[in-house]
């Protein structure tokens, strides 16, 4: 009998690939979101809901497991108590949901925000040191679950805690890079350094897939690319194999950061700029897939391999 899951996020990036991965291999998928869904594929029950508030959720048959992507992410962009109250309050919900349903499994999204910017090389066992309102809430969201995982034996947590997600559909840091480069160049922003540990979407679901099918009762696991690729050989990946005609240009550190402070007194006026998204620019995010590497987890050759992926999948758009 075929697996029946719900997809709490289903409407988001991620959940939109998972609930599609899902429900191509015949899984009964059950797609909850606060949004409508970007596309709707048949056999799938898409619902409408706000995790912050489950009490009235029904559910019409058994359920398997769950995936919680539910989650108020972008950073800066939201005032701070809206990510506690959809990160840490909808971990609360759904938990509660859980045990109502006698649902044993979940599968909880985090994010390597919980480690706080750094140039060290952070793996599964670095101390979690958020500094923001969203890393913060996305460890809480964790403790959340384990007190949900500690209640009752056999209870099974799978938590990732992924990098920068980028694919089809994303619209993100990633497909902003490519736009730039379609257009013809890309800035480099104070550095070329900068390592920014990031996975591909397909990548990221096998992943999840991998670590909860090994019959662990709880993992805690990275989700990225174990060569932590630097933003030069991103950009200089994407120049050679599909922007041949783009140029780079580096702009000194002292000006990016100076433009922070200057932005840091613009924003009194609110005009939507953020110091703390400029100076994301220039911050490592050294995340090292420990549990993964050393269980055996078979990565994408090479970063050329993945982007050709990107390209192939989206017609060379990149979107």
């Amino acid at each position: 009998m075929a697996d029946s899951v719900i997809v709490f996020g289903g409407s988001g990036f991620i959940g939109t690939h998972l609930t599609r991965r899902l429900s191509a291999a015949g899984t009964r998928v059950v797609s909850v979101d606060i949004k409508e869904p970007r596309e709707r594929l048949a056999g799938v029950d898409y619902r409408r809901a706000d995790v912050r508030d489950l009490a009235t959720f029904s559910l019409n048959e058994p359920v398997d497991r769950i995936y919680n992507l539910a989650a108020v992410h972008t950073t800066p962009g939201h005032p701070t108590h809206e990510y506690y109250e959809t990160n840490v309050a909808g971990a609360l919900e759904i938990t509660k949901l859980a045990e109502r349903h006698a649902i044993n499994e979940i599968v909880f999204t985090s994010s390597i925000s919980v480690y706080g910017p750094s140039e060290e090389m952070k793996t599964e066992e670095s101390r979690p040191a958020p500094t923001s309102a969203y890393g913060w809430s996305k460890l809480l969201a964790e403790r959340v679950h384990d007190g949900w995982f500690n209640r009752r034996d056999g209870r099974v947590l799978t938590v990732v805690r992924p990098a920068v997600v980028f694919g089809p559909g994303e619209g993100g840091n990633f497909t902003r890079m490519a736009a730039l480069l379609a257009k013809g160049f890309f800035i480099y922003p104070g550095r070329k350094d900068t390592i920014k540990a990031c996975i591909y979407v397909q990548d990221l679901l096998e992943a999840i897939e991998y670590a909860r099918s090994s019959h662990r009762a709880k993992i805690v696991f990275n989700g990225a690319y174990p060569e932590r690729y630097t933003l030069e050989q991103i950009v200089g990946t994407l120049i050679r194999d599909h922007f041949p005609q783009a140029r780079t240009v580096l702009i000194p550190q002292t000006a990016v950061t100076g433009a922070a402070k200057v932005l840091g007194v613009i924003d009194i006026f609110k005009l939507g700029i953020h110091p703390d998204r400029v100076m994301k620019l220039v911050q490592s995010t050294d995340i090292y897939p420990r549990w993964l590497t050393e269980h055996g987890f078979k990565f994408p050759t090479s970063l050329e391999d993945v982007l050709k992926r990107w390209s192939t999948q989206t017609d060379a758009s990149f979107t």
